[in-house]
C-alpha cells in the first residue's frame, strides 16, 4: 500500500509570487489575457495574474519548469523592467484553477493619481532591513490588513488596523502626521507580503508630503527567504492568499488554517474553542450567520470530506 502522505510529500510544486509596476498598453493587456490561459494549461500552472495599465501582479503554482515558462512570457511582455519574484514550494497545488484578469489597479488603493512608476520610495534590501528598522528614528508601518497582522509581523511595527488596503489612505490622512510628530520619526519604512502594497503606499505618502520613505524590497516573503531565522526580526507566520494560508520562516505551510465560513486564519488554539465547527463557524463568525447559512456550510463540508476520502482511497488502493 502507498502511504498518501508520502505521495503528497513527493509531489513538489513551485509557487511564484510576483509583481511589477510598469506602464502597459491596452493592446498588450488584451493580448496577454488571450494567451496566458492556454499557456498556463499547457505547462500545468494554476493561479491568478492581474493586469492593469499600471502593471502586473500575481501568484502562480505548478511544476518549476511550467512556472519558469509562464514567468518568461510575462517578463517578455515588459519593455524595460522585470518582475519582482518570490519563490516558495508546497507539496500540494496551491490553487484550484488559472485566472487572468484585467483590473483598474493591480493592487486596489482606490485613489486616483497614484503612480509608483513615476514616484515611489527607496527600496530596502532584506539584508539591510534589520539595521534600518532597529533605528529608533525609523517609524515602521505594516501596510497589510488586520487579520494578516494578527498572525505575524515585525517587532515594533505599527498596525494601522485596516480591513482592506483601500482603508490605508484614510488612515494616513487621519493619523500619520500626528504619529510622526509624537514619535519624532526621521524616516518611514513600510512592508507587506510581497512588496506591492508597501511600494504603492510609498507613492501615496510621498505625494501627501512625507519625506524619507522606504519599503522592503520583495516584502516579507523575500525577507524570510534571505535572512537567517536566527537573525530575523519577524514574529509569527506570514499570511498568503492561497490554499497554504500561512508560511513559516522556512517558507513552508504553517499551523494556520482558514475558517471556510468567514475566511479568517485560525491557529490550533482557535480550532480547539467550543465555537469552532470545521467548515461551519469559528470564534470570529459564530454570531454572523443564520442557522440556514450554517446548514449550507455543513453540507458543503460534508461534500468536501467525501471527495477527500475518495481521493485518499484511490491513492492508497482501497477503492
Amino acid at each position: 500500500m502507498v502511504d498518501s502522505q508520502d505521495v503528497h510529500q513527493s509531489e513538489q510544486y513551485q509557487v511564484a509570487a510576483f509583481y511589477c509596476f510598469t506602464a502597459l498598453q491596452e493592446e498588450l493587456i488584451i493580448s496577454l489575457l488571450e494567451a496566458l490561459p492556454n499557456h498556463a494549461e499547457e505547462v500545468q500552472v494554476r493561479g491568478t495574474v492581474l493586469l492593469a495599465t499600471e502593471g502586473i501582479n500575481g501568484t502562480i503554482c505548478g511544476p518549476s519548469n511550467g512556472v519558469s515558462s509562464l514567468l518568461e512570457v510575462l517578463n517578455g511582455a515588459l519593455s524595460s523592467k522585470i518582475l519582482e519574484v518570490k519563490f516558495s514550494s508546497t507539496s500540494k497545488q496551491a490553487f484550484r484553477r488559472f485566472k487572468a484578469r484585467k483590473k483598474c489597479e493591480i493592487v486596489t488603493m482606490g485613489v486616483t493619481g497614484i503612480d509608483p512608476v513615476k514616484l515611489a520610495g527607496d527600496y530596502v534590501a532584506p539584508t539591510h532591513w534589520n539595521s534600518l528598522v532597529s533605528d529608533p528614528e525609523t517609524l515602521v508601518i505594516d501596510t497589510r490588513n488586520e487579520y494578516e497582522i494578527s498572525i505575524g509581523t515585525f517587532e515594533g511595527a505599527l498596525n494601522p488596523h485596516i480591513d482592506t488596503f483601500r482603508d490605508f489612505p484614510a488612515w494616513v490622512d487621519q493619523n500619520l502626521p500626528q504619529i510622526v510628530k509624537e514619535k519624532k520619526s526621521r524616516r518611514i519604512a513600510m512592508f507587506c507580503t510581497g512588496g506591492i502594497r508597501c511600494e504603492k503606499a510609498t507613492s501615496y505618502l510621498l505625494k501627501a508630503g512625507f519625506n524619507d520613505i522606504h519599503h522592503l524590497q520583495g516584502g516579507i516573503l523575500k525577507y524570510l527567504e534571505e535572512v537567517p531565522e536566527e537573525e530575523s526580526l519577524w514574529n509569527g507566520e506570514c499570511f498568503v492568499f492561497d490554499k497554504r494560508v500561512a508560511l513559516n520562516h522556512k517558507l513552508l505551510p504553517g499551523v494556520h488554517r482558514l475558517c471556510h465560513a468567514c475566511g479568517m486564519p485560525l491557529n490550533p488554539e482557535d480550532r480547539q474553542t467550543s465555537s469552532y465547527v470545521r467548515g461551519v463557524q469559528c470564534l470570529h463568525c459564530e454570531d454572523r450567520y443564520t442557522d440556514k447559512d450554517r446548514e449550507r456550510f455543513a453540507e458543503r463540508q460534508r461534500q468536501i470530506d467525501e471527495r477527500m476520502k475518495k481521493n485518499l482511497d484511490s491513492i492508497s488502493g482501497n477503492s
